[in-house]
């Protein structure tokens, strides 16, 4: 059997923490068979990196399907611009659209990405999906406008879309809704409905502070938007309480959940969310937060509530690429308070969780085909990654 050895000055430990003195042997497939102390293979045998290994990152939130749009949508629109912007200008040549999304699903393999969480409204990625290197979650997006007439030929058009994704090992799909202002109580009812054949719900989450107001008070730049495109909000009533809440009380509570951006999400929230889910997670996509709304998530509310944190990257038309060392990076400029062993353990651990692929992926563990990164990062940086750090995929 062929196998390679790689050390490192420093490998990430499975408990988030800085191992020394200790190399992977791998095998030919990328498994790890033993990681043991570096005197135990003759220096040799040993490819050994200045710097750190890592488990590869996991993108756990991503719509590769728009990477046709890249520097499409000026920043800083706002949310609902940047959405009509979209839907009226994601149009392109069936080949323009291929090529841009096979290079993106190369250069996220290229920045350390092992695994996607990805978004589908259509079958665009689906081709490039099945003959990947990387492993993807497809979340084919269901939603009606609140417009209940929608929902079942909406829920059956993603029926239909997700039976013509041909999945490769290690791969999975699901139907879920697209935000708690896109899908009414009726085609909530239809993916509940669904549960039996389903794995896990991902759905976006306050993202602007709109999406609030729509449901406390039934005024919203959401409700003038959807009024634009044609659709009567006549029937819409408040709930009087958040967009969280309003979802949640739709799902069920036994399925796994991943709240995507937060952006507006506050601690009452949070508790609210994991009181009522038994298995949540908060995905946030920090650069897309900043190119469309100019704003972050309250990161300190999320920890205060022992919550799990993951990372995505969102689309090419809301991010200047899709990279979660980049995503890091802005985290480590703009809330410096979060150190680099954290962040990490929300890129990798908790994002393999998330997505229910920490089988073999997330942590570096015997058994496991993880992939393997090596980070430029050392004592001249205090082992914090910046601005000048590197990733270099090794596996």
């Amino acid at each position: 059997m062929k196998k390679s050895i790689f050390s490192a000055d420093r490998i990430l430990s499975p408990t988030g923490k800085w191992l020394e003195n200790q190399l992977i042997v791998t095998d030919g497939t990328g498994v790890i068979l033993e990681i043991d102390t570096v005197d135990a293979f003759p220096s040799a045998a040993v490819q050994h990196y200045s710097g750190a290994i890592i488990p590869g990152f996991i993108n756990a939130h991503c719509h590769l399907e728009l990477s046709h749009m890249k520097g499409a949508i000026p920043t800083g629109t706002g949310l609902v611009p940047f959405i009509q912007t979209v839907v009226s200008q994601r149009g392109a040549s069936p080949d323009i659209i291929e090529s841009a999304i096979s290079k993106a699903d190369r250069d996220m393999r290229q920045a350390g990405i092992v695994a996607v969480g990805d978004i589908s409204n259509v079958t665009d990625s689906f081709a490039q999906k099945s003959k990947s290197d990387l492993r993807y979650y497809t979340f084919i997006e269901v939603f009606d406008f609140m417009q209940s007439a929608l929902s079942e030929s909406s829920f059956e058009k993603a029926v239909s879309a997700m039976q013509t994704l041909q999945l490769k090992k290690g791969d999975n799909k699901d139907l879920v809704p697209h935000a708690p202002y896109s899908v009414s109580p009726q085609l909530f009812r239809l993916l509940s409905g669904s549960a039996d054949i389903q794995s896990r719900f991902t759905i976006h989450n306050q993202e602007l502070i709109d999406e609030d107001r729509m449901f406390q008070h039934g005024k919203s730049k959401l409700i003038t938007f959807f009024e634009s495109a044609g659709f009567d909000m006549s029937h819409f009533e408040p709930t009087g309480s958040t967009s969280l809440r309003y979802a949640l009380d739709h799902i069920p509570s036994v399925m796994p959940v991943l709240k995507v951006h937060n952006t507006q999400t506050n601690a009452e929230d949070i508790k609210y969310a994991q009181e009522k889910l038994n298995e949540v997670y908060w995905v946030s996509c920090p650069n897309a937060n900043l190119y469309i709304e100019n704003q972050l998530p309250d990161y300190d509310a999320f920890l205060s509530n022992n919550a799990v944190i993951a990372l995505g990257t969102d689309s090419l038309a809301s991010n200047w690429q899709l990279s979660i060392l980049d995503e890091i990076k802005t985290l480590r400029k703009y809330k410096s308070y979060l150190s680099t062993l954290e962040l990490l353990t929300w890129a990798t651990h908790n994002g393999a969780k998330a997505l229910g692929f920490e089988d073999s992926l997330g942590t570096l563990e015997k058994g496991k085909r993880p992939g393997l990164i090596h980070l430029n990062i050392g004592p001249q940086s205090n082992w914090e990654i910046d601005a000048s750090t590197q990733v270099q995929r090794l596996i």
